[in-house]
């Protein structure tokens, strides 16, 4: 109880949003169920097509249940109030998309997630000018409010799309979240982050629960671009939190390469013709599943144990 009391107004308010959670997320995805696009089946992804006739785009409803467990039980400020906007915003882009009968160009979305990035990291810098800078071993660079909107509007940006694109596997997106999510919250408790950004963390990994029930092999439903968008966006909102932006690729390195890898492989093809990774399909659980055997099950749980690992290192060695 303890806990709950540091990270929210009192214990009951804690209790509550854990509760408010987990409950309406979960008679929000039964009720709901049925009124959710039906998934069209990927082309080239390995097992795409097995995919198609789910209902798909559950994301709009836990991200709707998170935002209103973080009204109803955290307390407002202005800064909270916007990233909840900003989160709202990365949900519907993603939900809009899920719904197109025509899916929209990667130039279309990344426009938008480059908006979004932009001014949640606008809103970062102008609430919390002392976390402003770069550390690495000990060192810390402060850098100039204007480079670090562009050094945060980068990285959200990297964080929404290796988040989605980890997004081809019953479970494994919001498994990794979680586990990702979870050593951020460890990491934040160890070292005074802000409350209200903790206790935002804890009513999300709960929020994601309900989904992962049902989204566990044999999959009942997929959360589209609604919730890996929505995801990303809200890492990397925990991570500025941190004070050390750099701490996204040791506490988020799986999703990182799991998801980043295809990016950089595609864009190095397209726009500089430098073909790498010729060998390696992506994104990185395709590879694992179609070159190596590896089962669905298998894919989240060794891709989770390879992140909890890498993360306890990091929590080790501070």
């Amino acid at each position: 109880m303890n806990l709950f009391a540091n990270l929210f107004a009192n214990p009951i308010m804690g209790v509550g949003g854990v509760l408010f959670c987990f409950v309406v997320g979960n008679l929000s995805l039964s009720l709901f169920k049925d009124k959710l696009p039906r998934d069209g089946g990927r082309n080239f992804a390995f097992n795409g097509k097995l995919t198609a006739g789910r209902p798909r785009g559950a994301g709009i409803i836990l991200i709707l249940v998170f935002l209103l467990g973080c009204l109803l039980f955290i307390p407002y400020r202005l800064e909270n109030l916007l990233y909840y906007i900003m989160v709202l915003c990365g949900m519907l882009s993603g939900y809009l998309d899920d719904c197109s009968t025509v899916p929209w160009n990667e130039y279309k979305k990344g426009a938008i997630d480059l908006a979004i990035c932009l001014a949640t990291a606008g809103t970062f810098v102008n609430f919390n000018p002392q976390l402003t800078s770069l550390s690495l071993f000990g060192y810390s660079i402060q850098l100039h409010p204007i480079v670090f909107i562009l050094f945060a509007t980068a990285g959200l940006w990297v964080s929404i799309n290796a988040t989605n694109c980890s997004d081809g596997v019953d479970g494994l997106c919001g498994t990794l979240t979680c586990v990702t999510l979870t050593f951020i919250g460890i990491w934040g408790v160890a070292n005074g982050m802000d409350s209200n950004i903790l206790a935002m963390t804890l009513l999300m990994i709960v929020s994601i629960f309900p989904y992962l029930w049902r989204n566990a092999e044999p999959c009942q439903m997929m959360m589209g671009d609604a919730g890996s968008r929505a995801f990303g966006l809200f890492i990397g909102i925990t991570i500025l939190k941190t004070g050390n932006v750099l701490l996204y690729f040791p506490l988020c390195i799986v999703l990182f390469l799991d998801g980043f890898l295809g990016i950089i492989k595609v864009s190095l093809a397209r726009f500089l013709k430098i073909r790498i990774m010729k060998n390696i399909r992506t994104p990185l659980h395709d590879h694992f599943r179609k070159n190596k055997g590896w089962s669905n099950g298998q894919t989240v749980m060794r891709f989770a144990i390879m992140q909890t690992v890498v993360s306890l290192l990091v929590l080790l060695a501070q």
